[in-house]
């Protein structure tokens, strides 16, 4: 069952929650909202890869807003948002741990010849985490080990 079909399922279980599906029926519309735009926009249809792109682009917009909303001390938004979060997190990959990029910023920089470009590494790296780490912790990685290898 590919991720579309998924999430237009569940999405029809959580109307017939009502209330206690409320908040991953709302989630759930603006993630399809969000599939039905890009297509629109990009005059085709999205594949399984695709929509695991714009799942993790909605995770991150949350997770910066949770960053706010905990400095503002709002703890009813913090709440709703950690509820959305908790929707999405059923849609996407377990996320890579700190040792697992690593691990595979290693096995890309063993790969290119010394000295080594952030742009060059990136590129290669960011298709195999794709969905699974956030850009910010791969970046970090990438620039620790590119400064042991280039010294």
């Amino acid at each position: 069952m590919s991720l579309k079909d998924q999430l237009k399922a569940d999405m029809k279980e959580a109307m017939k929650a009502r209330e206690a599906g409320k908040i991953a029926l709302s989630v759930i519309r603006m993630v399809n909202s969000a599939i039905k735009n890009t297509e629109i926009n990009e005059k085709r249809e999205l594949d399984d890869s695709d929509v695991l792109g714009i799942l993790a682009k909605e995770m991150k917009i949350r997770q910066d807003s949770l960053v706010e909303f905990e400095k503002g001390h709002r703890a009813d938004l913090v709440e709703q948002t950690e509820a959305e979060m908790a929707v999405l997190k059923k849609y996407l990959p377990e996320q890579l741990g700190e040792a697992e990029i690593r691990e595979i910023v290693t096995g890309v920089l063993a790969t290119l010849i010394a000295p080594v470009k952030m742009g060059d590494v990136m590129a290669k790296v960011m298709p195999q985490t794709k969905g699974k780490a956030d850009g910010k912790v791969v970046n970090t990685i990438v620039r620790e080990e590119i400064a042991k290898v280039n010294g």
